[in-house]
């Protein structure tokens, strides 16, 4: 679907990738990583066109259409959420309106028999079958159901975009991209501003999206769940894997054991060489041998390793002041912004050493009630932060409240005092931020830079209390990892506001669920949460309770599958595995022959019959039948399952 081959792209004189090639194909869900400044949005801006390169060719075939969604951009407030996101649909809008004015015109003839009016019948044919492959009927429940899908509420449909975030004026055109139905969909770190619901909703979206995925993110659950493909950019060079995140870095991993065990082997022969021809060079009765090792080392192929870039932040954090065994207490606490009432009666108790995570869609309270708790917000109610809590906090914007003017150094060296001042510069190191880039203007920093930035200002004074809202935006992978062993290092106490399931996982035991106005406590991790709350979302929860006339209630959610029972649950679970499977079988059937017909269709001449195309139409649509009938599948299997194991 898109080539590139022979890419080169420099700043600055020095090469940011050096003759990199690779295909996009359709239906491929790739996941483009590496770490902050590697290259991954320049290659999407370059993809798409909007961005030069210096050398190489990116090939996009005619009537190739590409859906882009950068990290961040400059958006207009002057619609509606609805009639923004009707944006999408310009083409539709236009098919419908040239498709009135030939009713019109058909309307008026009476030439039946003349060319002129087959044209007419030809053109209203062609225009008609686009407008209901492009979902021309459909528009306003495509909308309803994205915009719903993303987090959006009804009543938010006709508000002015200028009344919404900067986060959610973004959902707005990842809306918009995705309703506009590209061949191509490029995203960067499309989940940066979307909770734990609206992510789950997106990743399964995309899963059936019926063209081609390449996504920027550092969300490993989201790559996990989404790709069959990895694209890495390290140092200039690319690496592809047919496999998800997670099994690409244990494929590299072995490579690289590979290419070192080979790499020593060929070393110790090269040496064994080397010290024969020094030997045996003056003997003439061994010239002929050691003439014979010279050429052999020289026509040898000399293996390389690959040089993965290792650099990568490193800190801890300082051990917690001593404070009270109650940090954080509140009784019937309220909090509204004029009329809007956010949080209504909580009664919430943080004892020290405790890790726990705010989850919940945007808007529910999450970050309103971390700013209470860091006292930037009033309430009414009760409120009590305990003995001696010294609290650290880092902002959901908190790289973006950095001082553009100032340098790295200035930015550290302005807040702090006493002996910290004399590290410095080492804190400064372990973030990355070595020599001459201590002198760099904030202005010029990337997300990544400046998210690091903000986290360094966090070990400038130790607290009893971590209050982090979104830490992980912009960080890398690598950088999220460290900041997560860092967490679980800490002996003080935490409250993560995140949506990145697997940085949350391991380190939260208790999750709070905002919403309808209050906190839902769940005890327990963040996989067990989310397995509950899928099951609460399919109504599968009274299903999996043992239905028995002889026992009360109370007896029936207490009590495990009699065996009997076990044997009825173990057939359902075989009946919906093997469903799944024919599903599977289907689907790939269905798939190998839109490859036929694609490879048919690329060559019109060879085409005698036009009923082809309805039948490739047909294949399209039975192909998206059956994805959502084996994701219904799926999700019946994986309630059976968490059936039996509760």
């Amino acid at each position: 679907m898109i080539s590139v081959s022979s890419l080169t792209v420099e700043f600055s004189g020095s090469p940011l990738f050096n003759d990199i090639s690779f295909l996009i194909n359709p239906r491929d869900r790739i996941g483009l990583t590496g770490k902050n400044g590697a290259g991954k949005s320049t290659l999407l801006k370059v993809l798409c066109g909007i961005q030069p390169h210096d050398s190489g060719q990116v090939s996009v075939p005619k009537n190739t259409t590409i859906g882009y969604l950068p990290q961040q951009m400059t958006v207009s407030d002057t619609k509606t959420v609805y009639k923004e996101t009707l944006d999408a649909f310009d083409e539709i809008l236009l098919l419908e309106k040239q498709i009135e004015n030939l009713n019109e015109e058909i309307a008026n003839r009476t030439d039946y028999e003349s060319a002129d009016y087959m044209e007419l019948i030809n053109m209203m044919t062609e225009k008609g079958d686009r407008f209901n492959i492009l979902g021309g009927g459909s528009i306003q429940a495509n909308i309803e159901n994205t915009l719903l899908g993303l987090g959006f509420v009804r009543t938010d449909f006709e508000r002015p975009t200028g009344e919404f975030s900067g986060g959610w004026r973004m959902r707005i055109e990842l809306a918009k991209v995705l309703l506009k139905k590209p061949d191509v969909l490029l995203l960067d770190e499309p989940t940066n501003h979307l909770d734990i619901e609206s992510v789950q909703w997106f990743e399964d979206m995309l899963k059936v999206y019926e063209g081609a995925v390449v996504v920027v993110s550092h969300d490993k659950a989201f790559l996990d769940n989404l790709t069959t493909r990895t694209i890495e950019i390290s140092l200039g060079k690319l690496y592809d894997y047919k496999v998800n995140y997670s099994k690409y870095l244990q494929l590299r991993q072995e490579l690289l054991e590979q290419q070192k065990a080979t790499f020593e082997n060929q070393q110790k022969k090269i040496d064994d060489i080397e010290q024969f021809v020094e030997r045996f060079r003056y003997q003439a009765t061994k010239a002929v041998q050691v003439q014979s090792r010279i050429k052999m080392l020289e026509k040898m192929d000399r293996i390389e390793i690959d040089d993965f870039d290792k650099s990568s932040i490193h800190f801890r954090f300082p051990p917690a002041p001593h404070c009270g065994q109650v940090v954080i207490e509140t009784k019937e606490l309220s909090k509204s912004f004029g009329d809007h009432l956010v949080l209504k009666d909580l009664d919430f108790i943080l004892e020290k050493g405790e890790k726990v995570a705010f989850v919940g869609k945007n808007g529910e309270g999450k970050t309103t009630m971390s700013k209470i708790i860091i006292g930037q917000h009033d309430y009414k109610g009760h409120f009590k932060l305990g003995h001696n809590v010294k609290i650290g906090y880092y902002a959901q914007n908190q790289s973006e409240m950095l001082d553009d003017n100032k340098t790295v150094l200035q930015i550290i060296d302005d807040i702090a005092t006493g002996e910290i001042r004399k590290k410095i510069r080492d804190i400064l190191a372990s973030f990355l931020f070595r020599g001459e880039d201590v002198e760099k203007k904030v202005s010029v920093l990337s997300g990544g830079e400046r998210a690091r930035l903000s986290l360094a200002k966090l070990l400038l004074e130790p607290s009893s209390l971590l209050v982090l809202d979104e830490p992980t935006n912009h960080l890398d992978m690598r950088s999220k990892d460290i900041l997560k062993n860092a967490l679980l290092k800490y002996d003080g106490t935490v409250i993560l506001v995140s949506h990145d399931r697997d940085f949350l996982d391991g380190i939260v035991d208790t999750v709070y669920d905002f919403r309808n106005k209050k906190m839902h406590q769940h005890l327990g991790g963040i996989a067990d949460f989310l397995r509950k709350k899928k099951l609460e979302t399919l109504n599968q929860l009274n299903k999996a309770k043992v239905k028995s006339q002889n026992t009360t209630p109370k007896e029936q959610s207490a009590s495990k599958l009699k065996y009997e029972d076990r044997k009825e649950h173990d057939k359902k679970i075989r009946k919906a595995q093997k469903a799944v499977d024919e599903s599977e079988n289907r689907i790939m059937e269905i798939e190998s022959e839109i490859e036929q017909m694609d490879a048919l269709l690329s060559k019109p001449e060879n085409i005698e019959d036009a009923s082809i195309f309805d039948k490739y139409e047909k294949l399209k649509k039975d192909l998206e039948t059956e994805m959502y009938n084996w994701e219904e599948c799926g999700q019946n299997l994986d309630s059976l399952k968490a059936m039996k194991e509760g």
